[in-house]
């Protein structure tokens, strides 16, 4: 059950954005598994990818065809990853691009494949060939919801948000989706995530609102520490609005940009609500570090310990695992200086417990289903905010049976 997450009832169409998904047999479910966005001809497109060295195949195309044209499609299969399959997945991810092409007119290049799913398995090229015209043909504008769900592997709810601004007098319309539940710690997991609006902005700026968006969101999360190999976000700007071309990083260029922020938080957090067995959102705040790399890396090693993940499962106010963690993070600190807080209860100062802490308050921010550990390292001006989830039984149980 996701933590405090509901699916949307609606999600806005984006002018210059067409989309379609459809069953065509990758998952052995026979839920949606293909997914197909068409971008305007003016449109423009920005990327980020993961950094695990393993990338799969369709992330090594996607990066060369984005260097090299416009892309006109996102062609995504859920399923099957891609990943780990050498040349002959190189080739597939390929084949799959030139399908596509020969059924919309563009060119090989103007397609970029994405994949999620199981590593280490062949692409069934035989299923693309026969569902690609279909998919081609159930083109609208108001299919994000339904490309929302192809997209989706372990995932429970579908993750998709749409917000509008006002630019220039112009409405502006931002709508996105992603998807993620596991082997979620993303470096630009498995995560996708799409975003599109209408605005009209140069790919300089483009470029740099999605690497501002990731960095304070998908590269904020993790639910178990692993990268993936086909992590991917893009974000797609049609021009279609009437307004100015935005150029400049003045007002306007901020009022999109804290829109896209906005959107990308909160699919970004929709991730970690609905990590794999999760059972509690939690939210590590770490301040006053040296700088704000030391204070991910006092977060991120408190996420990432089993111990304290099991701990906020079985709402345990076991307080020793988080101050352990923040120990052996590899942070130069006085921990005479260091405050450790559950929520607004203050459980470590002056080098031990707070004389002022009782269990019982503990037990009580424990016991939420949304919960706040704060790291005041009093060092300097940094600060960092990461959210994870909780270690369950459920999250063994589903990559256990992965592959069942």
């Amino acid at each position: 059950m996701a933590v405090g997450l509901n699916e949307p009832e609606k999600l806005l169409p984006v002018t210059g954005v067409r989309s379609a998904a459809i069953a065509a047999g990758i998952k052995s479910s026979g839920a949606p598994d293909l997914v197909l966005f068409e971008m305007a001809e003016s449109s423009r497109c920005a990327a980020v990818f993961t950094q695990n060295i393993f990338c799969a195949a369709p992330v090594v195309v996607a990066k060369q065809h984005l260097s090299s044209n416009t892309p006109r499609y996102l062609l995504i299969n859920s399923g099957n990853a891609n990943a780990g399959t050498g040349q002959q997945g190189i080739d597939a991810a390929l084949e799959t691009c030139s399908l596509l092409a020969a059924s919309t007119s563009c060119e090989t290049n103007q397609v970029l494949p994405f994949s999620t799913g199981v590593i280490g398995e062949n692409l069934d090229l035989s299923k693309f060939r026969k569902a690609i015209p279909e998919l081609v043909s159930q083109l609208a504008e108001d299919a994000w919801i339904d490309a929302g769900r192809g997209i989706m592997t372990t995932d429970t709810l579908l993750k998709g948000r749409s917000k509008q601004i006002v630019i220039d007098g112009q409405q502006i319309t931002l709508t996105g989706v992603s998807k993620g539940s596991g082997m979620i710690r993303p470096d630009m997991a498995t995560m996708l995530a799409f975003i599109a609006t209408d605005a009209s902005i140069s790919q300089q700026l483009l470029d740099q609102c999605l690497q501002t968006a990731v960095n304070r969101s998908f590269n904020a999360i993790t639910v178990d520490g692993d990268t993936s190999t086909n992590d991917a976000c893009v974000l797609i700007a049609t021009g279609q609005a009437t307004h100015n071309e935005i150029t400049e990083a003045g007002e306007q260029f901020h009022l999109l940009q804290n829109a896209v922020n906005e959107i990308c938080e909160f699919l970004a957090q929709a991730i970690i609500r609905d990590g794999e067995g999760a059972s509690k959102f939690i939210t590590l705040k770490v301040c006053h570090a040296a700088s704000e790399q030391t204070a991910r890396q006092v977060a991120y090693t408190i996420a990432h310990s089993p111990l304290v993940k099991t701990a906020l499962f079985a709402s345990d106010p076991n307080w020793g695992r988080i101050l352990a963690a923040v120990g052996r993070s590899g942070v130069d600190m006085d921990i005479d200086k260091i405050r450790l807080y559950l929520d607004d209860v203050c459980i470590v100062k002056e080098g031990g417990r707070s004389a002022d802490y009782t269990e019982e308050q503990g037990q009580k921010v424990m016991s939420q289903d949304e919960i706040t550990i704060k790291v005041d390292l009093q060092q300097g001006d940094a600060a960092a905010t990461i959210w994870t989830s909780d270690l369950s039984y459920e999250y063994v149980k589903i990559n256990a049976e992965y592959r069942s």
